[in-house]
C-alpha cells in the first residue's frame, strides 16, 4: 500500500465532495462492510456519499448501520445513474476489474471524475486514477481501516468499527484462513476497542439460519462428490435444488468450505446453477500451494486469491461438471504432491 497514494487521496478529500462508493456483483460481507465503513468515515467530513451495488445482498448484512440507504442498480438504475452523473469521486471497493461491477460496469467506465480503487485481489486492471492494492491483506475492510488510520485513527466510530469488523470476519472465515495475519488480529482488536460488537456480529451473520437454508445445506452435502486421485471434492446445486429449498441470496455462502474440510482434500469447488442469469456460479477453495486464482482465471472467467476464488460458466450444470473433471485431470501432478 503506497503511502504517497494514500496521502494524495486524503488531500483530494479535504474539500467536501459528492462521492459514490461501488461494490461488486453479488456483494458479500467485505464489499458491504468496506463500503459502509468508508461511507461513515467520509460523512464525518461533510462529503455527500452514496453506496451503490449492482444487485441485492444477503439479509444477514442488512442490519449494518445505514445498509438500508444502499442503492441497488438492478432495481434503481435511474437513481444510480443520476448519482454517477453528479459525483466528483468514485471509490471502487473490493474488486479490481470493470466487469466485476456487473450492471454498474458501463456507468463506471463512462464516469469522467476521479476513480479511486481499494482492493486486495490479484492482478488488478489499470482503470483507476488512484490505486491502493495489497494482495497480502486479509480483506478490503482491513485496507480501509489502514487508509482511515493513516490519517486519524481517532475518528473510527462504533459504526465504522462494526462494518469493518464484519468484513474482516467474513473474508477470513472467522479468522481461520491463511490470509489472516498478526496484523489482522491487531486491527480486529483495535476495532473491538473502538466499539465493534464482535459476539453480536458473529451471531447476526452465522446464527440466523432459516430451516430452508439448512435443508439446502443438507442437499448440498448429499450432492458432494470426491475425486480422490486429485484430492478434490466438489458440490453441485441445480436450480431445482435451490427452488425446492426456497433459496434466498446468501444461503450458499460458505458451503464450499464443507468440501474443503474433508480429510485428504486440498481443492474444493461448488457449482450453483442460476437459470435466471443463464450461468453456473462457481466458488473455489484450496489449501497449501494450489492456486485457485490461476485455475479460475484460466478456465472459468474468474479470479480472486491464491486459496479462494470465484468464477462462472455459461455451459449447463452437467456440462460444467464434465468440463471441470476434464481440466482437473490436467492438474494431477500439482494436486497429488
Amino acid at each position: 500500500m503506497s503511502k504517497n497514494q494514500q496521502q494524495e487521496i486524503h488531500t483530494l478529500l479535504e474539500k467536501p465532495s459528492k462521492i459514490v462508493l461501488v461494490g461488486h456483483q453479488n456483494p458479500d460481507g467485505d464489499a458491504i462492510g468496506s463500503a459502509l465503513g468508508l461511507s461513515h468515515y467520509l460523512c464525518q467530513f461533510g462529503h455527500h456519499v452514496t453506496v451503490i451495488v449492482p444487485n441485492d445482498f444477503p439479509s444477514f448484512l442488512k442490519w449494518l448501520p445505514q445498509a438500508s440507504d444502499i442503492l441497488v442498480y438492478d432495481t434503481q438504475a435511474s437513481e444510480c445513474d443520476s448519482c454517477f452523473h453528479e459525483a466528483d469521486i468514485v471509490f471502487i471497493l473490493d474488486f479490481n476489474a470493470p466487469h466485476r461491477a456487473g450492471l454498474v460496469s458501463k456507468a463506471l467506465e463512462n464516469f469522467q471524475g476521479v476513480k479511486v480503487m481499494i482492493d486486495h485481489h490479484q492482478q488488478p486492471s489499470d482503470y483507476a486514477d488512484y490505486v491502493i492494492t495489497d494482495t497480502a491483506m486479509s480483506s478490503t475492510c482491513e485496507m480501509v481501516y489502514h487508509f482511515i488510520a493513516s490519517k486519524n485513527p481517532d475518528v473510527i466510530s462504533p459504526e465504522i468499527a462494526n462494518c469493518l469488523y464484519l468484513g474482516i470476519m467474513t473474508d477470513t472465515g472467522s479468522f481461520k484462513f491463511s490470509i489472516t495475519t498478526s496484523t489482522t488480529h491487531r486491527v480486529v482488536a483495535t476495532l473491538i476497542d473502538k466499539g465493534a460488537a464482535s459476539t453480536a456480529i458473529h451471531e447476526k451473520v452465522y446464527d440466523t439460519n432459516r430451516l430452508k437454508s439448512l435443508q439446502l445445506l443438507g442437499r448440498a452435502l448429499q450432492n458432494l462428490k470426491i475425486v480422490s486421485t486429485q484430492r478434490t471434492a466438489y458440490i453441485t446445486l441445480s436450480q431445482q435444488d435451490l427452488d425446492d429449498c426456497d433459496y434466498q441470496k446468501g444461503d450458499t455462502e460458505g458451503i464450499v468450505n464443507y468440501a474443503l474440510s474433508l480429510q485428504n482434500v486440498i481443492f474444493a469447488a461448488i457449482f450453483i446453477e442460476q437459470k435466471d442469469e443463464n450461468l453456473v456460479k462457481i466458488s473455489l477453495r484450496s489449501k497449501g500451494d494450489f492456486d485457485v486464482n490461476s485455475f479460475s482465471r484460466k478456465y472459468f472467467d474468474g479470479g480472486g486469491h491464491k486459496n479462494a476464488a470465484g468464477g462462472k460458466s455459461l455451459r449447463s450444470l452437467e456440462a460444467t461438471e464434465n468440463y471441470f473433471l476434464k481440466v482437473l485431470a490436467s492438474h494431477q501432478k500439482e494436486l497429488s504432491q
